[in-house]
């Protein structure tokens, strides 16, 4: 009698342990809870159909950020003057709390945009924009500022997080890039375009790029910099990522910066306007 009334203990506790596992079996997977459509997001013109915006996010408890094409910024609200007319999409991130694999370094966002349409620009630029693009914003190509064998600085290799420390003139010495009579272009030609040839005759491609002026960076988007590498057989790893510190850039000098190769070294591009 004892044995089994014992019997029927154990059995009646895994009874009991089977049903309490069963709905955690069962459970379907975790989704984000969050909806783009309960994001509420509000976009003011501070004149009618000119280009000096201001993107709010409305939604309370939400946090993310903004992505407004020339740039981003973690916050409910961001003011900018825009340069670019026409219908432009702009978008917010929304931070969630919803791990894919469990994973904090996965934290995934939900986006919600908002289309603006710009008739004019009534308001000025920064003037980084004209520098890189033209006066009027009527597009500007650029080309490096030397040609190989001249000795001067134009395409180099420099110290990790210091430019200004050369270790190798590539260009200017014995080593030119393969593309270094070509040159690189800047329109706003309803969109932010930018066009890659690797000579005066050589094929377009053309991508896109953000000129965040707040914190001096260039992205480049779906194509690359002339100067890319200076070995056909090998791919350009100078830059991965596409997005460029803004070094120096004037109407007549753009110098930019990377250290995001993978040779755990630096490298310059230092161009001049087309003549």
């Amino acid at each position: 009698m004892k044995f089994r009334y014992i019997s029927n203990v154990i059995a009646g506790l895994l009874l009991l342990f089977a049903a309490g596992c069963d709905p955690i079996e069962d459970r379907k997977i975790l989704e984000n809870s969050y909806n783009p459509d309960n994001i509420q997001l509000e976009a003011v013109q501070t004149t009618n159909g000119g280009n000096s915006l201001i993107l709010k996010m409305n939604t309370p408890g939400v946090t993310g950020y903004w992505d407004y094409n020339i740039g981003t910024k973690y916050t409910d609200r961001v003011e900018f003057v825009y340069p670019i007319p026409g219908k432009n999409t702009f978008t917010y991130h929304v931070t969630t709390a919803y791990m894919p694999n469990g994973n904090p370094s996965e934290t995934e966002y939900i986006s919600k945009t908002i289309d603006v349409t710009i008739d004019v620009l009534d308001h000025p630029l920064p003037e980084q924009w004209y520098y890189l693009v033209g006066d009027e914003l009527e597009g500007k190509t650029w080309v490096f500022d030397g040609v190989g064998g001249d000795e001067r600085i134009w395409w180099t290799m420099v110290a990790p997080y210091n430019h200004a420390e050369v270790w190798w003139n590539a260009g200017g010495t014995c080593c030119p890039p393969l593309d270094a009579s070509g040159s690189i272009r800047f329109d706003l030609d309803g969109a932010a375009n930018y066009t890659y040839k690797a000579s005066p005759d050589g094929d377009e491609v053309v991508g896109s790029y953000a000129l965040d002026t707040n914190n001096g960076k260039l992205a480049i988007v779906d194509a690359e910099l002339i100067g890319k590498t200076h070995n056909e057989a090998e791919p350009s790893r100078l830059n991965p990522d596409g997005i460029y510190e803004v070094i120096e850039l004037s109407k007549d000098k753009l110098v930019l910066y990377t250290n995001t190769n993978d040779g755990g070294t630096g490298w310059k591009w230092i161009f001049k306007p087309q003549s």
